[in-house]
């Protein structure tokens, strides 16, 4: 997407979250995407930095995240406002909606050996591969981060550890805990290059 017409749409989101209360919900579910796409890329592929890929995500996984937003048990003002005034039926249809898209390729450069056979030993080691499966494409209500881009996945791991970062359980920053940033940015980067 054209800078000028991001920046359009941007606004134009903005004005209809924040001005018009209420205006996204009576939108067509297609219309009301065009928002998401934004900030989580075409697809569900995300260009940004820190801004998660959204393709292949599991629905009930989708589904939970939509749902701390709306309740604003997690707080992301822009996240929070684009799911305000959404029925447990938008939601739904959302999650679904994403769970279709296709997976995020992995990321594309040169691979280093080393690390990546660190970050597969990494990955058993802490039993990554229990609950997000041993391809990392995740299961239920886990998230699939085969693919993810790598800059979330540290992210995201950091504010887990730091406890910065709701969830609906604790277990991520349990498990988090006794890791150190060097194996954080390690499993980070073998899970963002797995396809």
């Amino acid at each position: 997407m054209k800078a000028t017409r991001w920046a359009r749409h941007v606004a134009l989101t903005f004005a209809c979250a924040w001005v018009i209360p209420g205006c996204l919900p009576a939108q067509a579910v297609d219309e009301r995407t065009a928002q998401c796409w934004s900030c989580h890329g075409d697809n569900g592929e995300s260009p940004n930095p820190e801004t998660p890929s959204l393709g292949a995500q599991k629905s009930a996984y989708v589904l939970i995240q939509l749902y701390l937003f709306r309740e604003k048990m997690r707080r992301f003002e822009l996240m929070n406002n684009a799911v305000k005034g959404f029925s447990d039926d938008d939601l739904r249809t959302f999650a679904d909606m994403i769970s279709r898209l296709p997976p995020p390729p992995p990321t594309a450069d040169t691979v280093d050996p080393a690390r990546m056979e660190r970050g597969r030993a990494l990955v058993r080691q802490y039993r990554c591969n229990v609950c997000h499966s041993p391809d990392m494409a995740g299961r239920d209500a886990v998230p699939r981060i085969a693919g993810q881009r790598e800059d979330f996945l540290v992210k995201t791991m950091r504010e887990y550890k730091a406890n910065i970062r709701a969830g609906y359980d604790a277990s991520m920053g349990d498990v988090l805990q006794p890791i150190p940033d060097a194996d954080i940015l390690d499993l980070a980067y073998f899970t963002a290059r797995q396809p």
